[in-house]
């Protein structure tokens, strides 16, 4: 990162943020496109589309079985239609949603068992599916402690079939992303406080695990995207921190956005093993509202887009690097 950029203070830069969307709800994950386009997860039921122009549009339905939908990550594919990871308070699995409200099973099972409450999913430019799941604990709070060891990953292959569990025993299983490469698989384990990835084989599995960075006091790492130059940006709920990570693991936080007291009040809650919703469900800062996730976008993909757990709205930051274009960046939709 420039000089430039670490002189920046964390002031300094909310000073500058800006926002897109109203009256969202629980707007955790954010996908952009090259027109212009945002959506992301709205839990009043599915996606919304937040247009160039300043319009929006609900795209939703009703949850199967008389469940409400809940999604958490989402993905778009490239026919225009939502993959929707099901984080409900006991079921899980991922859904396809159209822009008409239909809404149909993608993966309810892995192994014969139905899939717990569903984190964040994604395709990549071979067409597989990576599909990631916390923790198998119940109540899945009971996964926010150090010693959480049963989150995985799920693959889907490209043709929709072979899905199979590719990694097992992660430190509560939260965002994940393909390298730029193609090679490797990043995850952030978001309880073991670790960024670390898996090298993707020919056939989809996956190989062992490698740490990239261990997070330290205050850091609970969430979102994860790359940018051009290979650096992993990492987001963290409660501390509303922004964090570059370089490939050889160093960190730059850049953004910061919290109370004091607060961050103490949760780490101690976390370091007795005691922490619970309502230190994820409470926030004290500035302007940010428990930041999930970050998605590069604008003409230039210099455009930083922050979902979020306690907002209403995306909030939108200029980066001062190019993101590398996701894998629905082109799509002709």
């Amino acid at each position: 990162m420039s000089s430039a950029v670490e002189t920046l203070t964390h002031s300094a830069v909310l000073a500058t943020l800006a926002s897109v969307g109203t009256e969202l709800a629980r707007p955790e994950c954010v996908l952009t496109t090259r027109r212009g386009d945002v959506y992301t997860s709205d839990w009043r039921g599915g996606v919304a589309h937040l247009r160039p122009d300043g319009n929006q549009t609900l795209y939703s339905a009703k949850g199967l079985d008389g469940l409400p939908l809940r999604p958490n990550g989402i993905a778009l594919e490239a026919d225009g239609n939502f993959l929707l990871a099901q984080l409900g308070a006991e079921d899980g699995g991922v859904y396809r949603l159209t822009r008409s409200g239909e809404l149909s099973p993608f993966l309810l099972e892995v192994d014969g068992k139905p899939l717990p409450p569903t984190n964040f999913v994604i395709a990549d430019a071979t067409g597989r599916t990576w599909i990631t799941v916390s923790t198998r604990r119940k109540p899945r709070a009971l996964g926010y402690r150090k010693d959480c060891d049963d989150g995985f990953i799920v693959m889907v292959d490209a043709k929709g079939k072979g899905a199979r569990i590719v990694a097992d025993g992660l430190g509560y299983t939260n965002e994940c992303a393909v390298h730029p490469s193609g090679n490797w698989l990043y995850v952030n384990e978001t309880f073991t406080r670790k960024l670390s990835r898996l090298p993707i084989r020919a056939d989809g599995s996956l190989g062992d695990k490698e740490v990239v960075t261990t997070f330290g006091e205050g850091t609970f790492p969430d979102g994860l995207v790359f940018d051009v130059e290979g650096a992993a940006w990492v987001v963290s709920i409660v501390s509303n921190r922004v964090i570059r990570v370089m490939p050889d693991g160093e960190q730059h936080v850049y953004l910061q956005d919290v109370d004091a007291d607060h961050l103490r009040w949760v780490e101690a809650a976390y370091q007795s093993g005691t922490m619970d919703r309502p230190h994820l469900d409470t926030v004290k800062s500035q302007r940010l509202k428990n930041i999930s996730n970050i998605a590069f976008g604008g003409p230039d993909l210099r455009t930083g887009y922050l979902g979020c757990l306690l907002g209403d709205h995306v909030t939108v930051m200029n980066m001062p690097v190019a993101g590398h274009p996701p894998v629905h960046w082109d799509y002709p939709l």
